[in-house]
């Protein structure tokens, strides 16, 4: 007798169908899995073997072959236990074969029976609901599989528990979703003394989604200024919440169901590998640009990453996208980021300041700056200095002005980007591109006139001169201003980084 059993692989975002066929046929006794299984899909055969006898039954003295089909896809994970061994119930006629083919499984056994969780639960509950099927689950993501919407959910937390609902004898009650991930409470700008030039662009990179570097000593408050600016951004729309958690589901990041409101705020140190960066490994994953994805990834002192890492978020940060290619696979991750990076302006920090710097100045300068690529840095749209702050800065009282106002203002800035681009693939001013920036962004005369004198005395490239007009259209937004006047170009010039001299 032959039982099927559905099940998903996951390749990036995506759900790609799996059918378990097990068959137990008179022969000689064994248990093979077949159908390009990785090293924890085959050590499925002793977790399913020790979890049959924990709730007291045994393996047939027979063959059992297990084929995970198509044959040519590769099968990762352990979340092929609990197909496989609901598979071999339904062939060993513990339980009917035919209630199994109308669900999804996944799931991975323990050596007691339990139903232990694993990556991808969300996805797997909306390749369900697309096949118009239901799921079966680990009890512990039952919340996360009842995002999916209206369909049957089975959220087991053992084996014995599963057999008994499908007995009739318990039925286990469907699961609800889980509760909204609530904001935690950061830095306030009203903790920022000083810097005033660096908090309006930080406002103007909230408000765009563009990208942005901040340069100055140590101390200078620019790792405050990064993790102020989760308190400022407009909270994920509910499909943003939607797309955000899949990737976190694929990452195993999902915990108790909950999808987050707030958009994600990654900050991997600096000896981070460049498949932790972008995604890789033997077992294809998310890295931090995709668990970034419409949120903010922000690297403290940029010229310590390696420089080919560095190198390699050129590509995702134009396109919003990272491709990982392998000889049997090519997955995509979204990775839609706002990049915000600190850096010192050299090795010491101290440039500039005649009793700090070191002796090796200025070309120890040149050195650790170019640590970073003039490409890479050509992709980001707003360039400050950040100053050291005095003491006369320091004992003056806290700002009037704190997170809660410019919030506001951003929200009103974002509100008015979510009516212009309506039907349209850009969500934000970073993102319009082509005939729809030229639409939106073309200045005024007097403003033209500038950019084009901006373009030749600053030798801005194609792509910097786009990264202007974007800016530039965020700046009049926030000023309520149709239209992008002389003066908005003035200021998005003004943190454009100028191309070094010949």
């Amino acid at each position: 007798m032959v039982a099927h059993v559905s099940t998903v692989a996951f390749l990036g975002l995506e759900a790609r169908g799996v059918e378990v066929q097990v068959q137990v046929a008179a022969g000689v006794p064994a248990f093979v899995i077949v159908g390009l299984p990785d090293k924890a899909v085959g050590e499925s055969r002793e977790r399913v073997r020790a979890a049959l006898a924990a709730i007291g039954l045994s393996l047939p003295p027979k063959r059992i072959t297990v084929n995970l089909s198509p044959a040519d896809l590769p099968k990762e994970g352990s979340h092929y236990d609990l197909p496989i061994a609901l598979g071999l119930l339904g062939a060993m006629g513990v339980v009917d074969a035919e209630t199994l083919a109308g669900y999804v499984v996944v799931g991975e056994l323990g050596l007691d029976g339990r139903v232990a969780p694993s990556p991808g639960v969300l996805l797997a509950a909306l390749n369900a609901s697309s096949r118009g099927l239901g799921l079966i689950c680990p009890a512990a993501q039952g919340p996360e599989a009842a995002w999916a919407g209206s369909i049957e959910v089975i959220a087991a937390p053992d084996l014995l528990a599963l057999l008994n609902h499908f007995r009739g004898g318990a039925a286990l009650p469907p699961p609800l979703p889980g509760e909204t991930a609530e904001r935690v409470a950061g830095p306030d700008l009203r903790q920022v003394k000083g810097q005033e030039i660096a908090k309006r662009a930080l406002e103007i990179a909230a408000a765009g989604g563009h990208n942005l570097l901040m340069s100055g000593p140590p101390g200078s408050g620019k790792s405050l200024l990064a993790a102020c600016l989760p308190g400022i951004l407009p909270d994920l729309t509910p499909s943003e919440a939607l797309e955000v958690s899949m990737i976190a589901s694929v990452a195993g990041e999902l915990r108790g169901g909950r999808l987050a409101r707030a958009r994600p705020f990654r900050t991997p140190h600096h000896s981070a590998s460049m498949a932790a960066l972008v995604g890789g490994g033997l077992k294809v994953r998310p890295g931090e640009v995709s668990l970034a994805h419409l949120g903010v990834l922000f690297l403290d002192e940029l010229p310590e990453f390696t420089r080919n890492v560095l190198d390699s978020l050129r590509q995702p940060l134009e396109t919003g996208t990272v491709s990982v290619a392998r000889a049997n696979a090519h997955v995509t991750f979204p990775a839609r980021v706002q990049l915000v990076a600190a850096m010192n302006p050299c090795r010491c920090g101290h440039l500039g300041d005649a009793s700090l710097a070191c002796a090796r100045a200025p070309r120890c300068a040149a050195d650790y700056q170019a640590k970073v690529s003039g490409p890479l840095l050509d992709r980001i749209d707003l360039h400050v200095e950040v100053l050291a702050v005095s003491a006369a800065d320091l004992v003056l009282p806290p700002p009037a002005e704190g997170s809660a106002e410019v919030a506001a203002r951003i929200a009103a800035a974002r509100a008015i980007q979510t009516a212009r681009y309506a039907g349209e693939a850009p969500r934000t001013n970073a993102e319009a591109d082509g005939p729809l920036l030229d639409a939106v962004a073309t200045p005024d005369d007097p403003g033209r006139k500038l950019l084009a004198q901006a373009a030749e005395a600053m030798r801005l490239s194609a792509r910097g001169f786009h990264r202007v007009l974007r800016v530039s259209r965020t700046i009049a937004d926030l000023a309520g201003q149709e239209t992008v006047g002389r003066i908005h170009v003035a200021e998005a010039l003004s943190y454009r980084r100028r191309a070094p001299a010949n």
